[in-house]
């Protein structure tokens, strides 16, 4: 996870990501993206590479990158849980639904009893 992480930091290996999410490019459609040398996005493509985030194939002289997302299934989960309420949170969230529960039923049961002047 930590390999994906450091992966996706930099916001040109992000983009590329973001590019190869629609259709598999090699590697000079990708280089011809970006306003950076050829050699940076080749280091860019390896990083991902490495982090296992992209498959490269050889299709003639050419290089293609095709995205894989099941690296970053682990790190999704993770930040699921970072950003899931915690258990404090479902009782408050419990609470809150309680008290309004409460409130509605009073409101209800009050509607229903005749006022005094029709008691009268």
């Amino acid at each position: 996870m930590d390999e994906v992480a450091a992966a996706i930091a930099d916001p040109v290996r992000r983009e590329i990501l973001l590019m190869l999410r629609d259709e598999p490019l090699s590697a000079g459609q990708v280089a011809g993206r970006f306003a950076i040398s050829r050699p940076a996005v080749s280091r860019h493509l390896r990083v991902l590479r490495e982090a296992g985030l992209v498959r490269d194939a050889a299709d003639g002289r050419r290089r293609v990158y095709t995205l894989i997302t099941a690296p970053l299934d682990e790190l999704a989960g993770w930040l699921g849980r970072l950003t899931r309420p915690s258990g404090w949170q479902h009782r408050l969230d419990a609470l809150e639904t309680e008290v309004y529960r409460t409130r509605r039923e009073r409101h209800t049961a009050a509607a229903r009893q005749p006022s005094q002047k029709e008691t009268a």
